[in-house]
């Protein structure tokens, strides 16, 4: 069977903490991958840093898709050769047995698309006890109201989807609208309640920051799903107190 999981990394001024994300992965228990770590123009040492690391496993790209993340991962996805697809953000962090528990999973489930729970770190990727929790499945109709999956958590299996079907939009939440469009081709998307990944959260935390949240959820729902005023209203709703719940 093959096993064989590739993993989209985008790069921009991430030298701090991306030596300790690449490890994350090359201590997996699961050794059967491929790392496409993908530059989006860094002006620090990033790419310094990740030449350290290339072997046969671990692979270093431009991004040629335009700047910005989804640009990034969409360069990713068009390299990777892997029958799963999984997501890293370059300062998150993986609990060693991450894929494997993952992939088995969804070969017992017979699922598409999977995510796991995760726990918020502070910058040194210590975890500080905040767990946030996952629902058994979640389709699209709720995912439009629970943000919940985290896009350092997501596995596809690439058997039963094309590669079209998970190249991510230039929007703002690249990553959410990319959960959704997904959704709507499959029933479900399982989850994994347990937590497998280390997020680190930005020190200091700003008001904006939460501004910015929402003004990016309204403008998916209004642009991106071209829902309804008050279907929006009605999501957004649920949205808010979900992100405010998984924050305290």
């Amino acid at each position: 069977m093959n096993n064989k999981v590739s993993i989209v990394v985008p790069v921009y001024n991430a030298a701090d903490y991306i030596a300790d994300t690449i490890l994350s992965v090359m201590e997996q228990d699961h050794k059967d991958y491929e790392l496409l770590l993908v530059d989006d123009g860094s002006s620090d040492q990033s790419t310094k840093i990740i030449e350290a690391y290339l072997s046969d496993k671990v692979r270093l790209l431009s991004n040629t898709e335009g700047k910005g993340a989804a640009g990034a991962r969409n360069t990713g996805i068009k390299a990777a050769s892997g029958r799963y697809l999984a997501f890293i953000d370059a300062d998150d962090l993986w609990e060693r047995d991450k894929l494997s528990t993952q992939m088995e999973f969804m070969q017992k489930m017979g699922a598409v698309f999977s995510f796991t729970g995760y726990e918020f770190a502070d910058g040194q990727g210590k975890g500080l006890g905040k767990m946030v929790r996952v629902p058994e499945k979640i389709c699209y109709r709720e995912a439009l109201k629970n943000t919940t999956i985290f896009t350092s958590t997501v596995m596809f299996d690439m058997e039963k989807l094309s590669k079209d079907d998970v190249m991510m939009p230039n929007v703002l939440s690249e990553d959410t609208a990319t959960w959704w469009k997904v959704l709507k081709k499959i029933p479900f998307a399982y989850g994994i309640d347990r937590s497998l990944t280390l997020y680190r959260r930005p020190e200091n935390s700003l008001s904006s920051n939460k501004l910015e949240a929402v003004r990016r959820i309204w403008n998916l729902y209004r642009k991106v799903e071209h829902l309804s005023i008050v279907y929006s209203i009605y999501c957004f709703c649920f949205w808010a107190v979900r992100a405010v719940a998984r924050r305290v």
